[in-house]
């Protein structure tokens, strides 16, 4: 399609880095937009606020104020008994219902997934990984043993035969696991796994929240007719499924261009550009290593945040600086050494920090971030954010001669 922009929006740290902001301003200037949500699943949050407006998105897309559509891509798991509700608050706050794809190959996550997640996070006591019980990894594991339910086996099924069908995972797969790993698990979270009401409204549920998707085969069948295609990652690099430094803290999916790039190619697409996504700091969900750990007033005059509140599997969200150019540079760079397409980078929260990105021992204005020896080669462009909303447009601080509409 002539003049069609493809483009991917990636955390740089370890998630939390205004995503959902960058791919809400991106959308504004298209007309048609298709926002693939690829990797992860429900536990993504990424928060979108307008004037008057401010919604928290889990699975649908971060573009759907603009009206863009949605597609779970294969490589995305989504929770179809989750998606009701998520659908029904955005109706019911923005006036419209989201149109919603979902690739028939996706596997889906099941609230079993959900109950073993919990209760082997549970078992681990004070050595937890940091999970925040959604069940995604959980489900990755369970596909990957011959046990996975896509969507496109869901067309059709009646209530009873999918309960049917999660009470046979539940008794060959489920219970076993939870036997290996956590035999003196927390008590609820056993008992809801021998329980079978949990089965049937898991499976009146799913199906509930099938009906709110259209079932696709792929990419290709959905790009002729979008202007633009936002590719928006969950996570960050740091916490990339092979990015072996942070192990075990990590998560069960890659969270860079591989994606992006394995959907653009089997549909015969090619990406545009890449947006790499951070704040003016460094914050950090849950367990694990956070260098440079400090006190939030350290930083600057951080604002409430409303959405990472502290809750009960990641704990409360954790601030620190960056260790360094070269450091904050290396995750990016890494996964941008396969792929030769145009760079920029998304700096949020600058509002917090008076226009400063915050290295250990040293500032650097973010005006002259991309300037950096270890920036130069493959950023373009840095765009920075001094408000919450992503309907104010980005400043362009090493502007293009292409206009930002132009690459989005």
């Amino acid at each position: 399609m002539t003049g069609q922009t493809i483009c991917a929006v990636i955390g740089a740290n370890f998630g939390d880095e205004g995503k959902g902001l960058a791919v809400d301003h991106l959308c504004s200037g298209l007309e048609n937009t298709l926002v693939v949500k690829h990797n992860g699943g429900a536990q993504a949050g990424h928060t979108v606020e307008t004037e008057d407006k401010r919604f928290v998105f889990h699975q649908l897309s971060s573009g759907s104020f603009r009206r863009a559509d949605t597609l779970l891509a294969e490589t995305f798991f989504p929770d179809l008994y989750k998606l009701c509700g998520e659908v029904s608050d955005f109706r019911a706050l923005s006036g419209h219902s989201p149109v919603i794809y979902a690739d028939v190959n996706a596997r889906i996550t099941i609230t079993d997934d959900v109950l073993l997640n919990m209760a082997v996070e549970t078992s681990r006591g004070k050595d937890r990984h940091g999970s925040c019980g959604m069940g995604v990894y959980e489900a990755v594991l369970r596909s990957e043993a011959g046990f996975g339910i896509t969507v496109g086996r869901l067309v059709g099924m009646t209530e009873a035969e999918l309960a049917s069908e999660l009470a046979r995972i539940r008794r060959e797969y489920v219970l076993p696991r939870l036997d290996r790993l956590a035999p003196i698990a927390a008590g609820e979270y056993t008992e809801l796994l021998h329980d079978g009401n949990v089965l049937m409204n898991t499976a009146a549920g799913i199906l509930k929240g099938a009906e709110l998707i259209t079932p696709v085969s792929g990419l290709r069948e959905l790009s002729q007719k979008m202007e633009g295609i936002v590719f928006e990652g969950a996570q960050g690099l740091l916490l990339d499924w092979n990015y072996e430094r942070y192990a075990p803290h990590l998560t069960a999916s890659r969270t860079g261009l591989h994606n992006p790039l394995k959907l653009c190619s089997s549909s015969g697409l090619t990406l545009d550009r890449a947006i790499y996504v951070m704040r003016s700091y460094v914050t950090r969900h849950g367990a694990g290593p956070l260098p440079h750990e400090c006190s939030p007033e350290a930083i600057g005059k951080l604002s409430p945040d409303r959405t990472n509140t502290p809750n009960e599997w990641q704990g409360g969200l954790r601030f620190g600086l960056y260790p360094s150019p070269e450091e904050l540079a290396g995750a990016v760079l890494d996964d941008l050494s396969t792929w030769q397409g145009s760079a920029g980078l998304f700096i949020t929260h600058l509002n917090e920090t008076d226009g400063i990105v915050r290295f250990y021992g040293r500032d650097i204005p973010a005006s002259e971030l991309a300037y950096e020896p270890c920036f130069k080669s493959r950023i373009d462009s840095v765009f920075c954010s001094y408000s919450p909303y992503g309907a104010v447009p980005a400043l362009s601080i090493r502007a293009l001669a292409r206009s930002l509409r132009k690459h989005i």
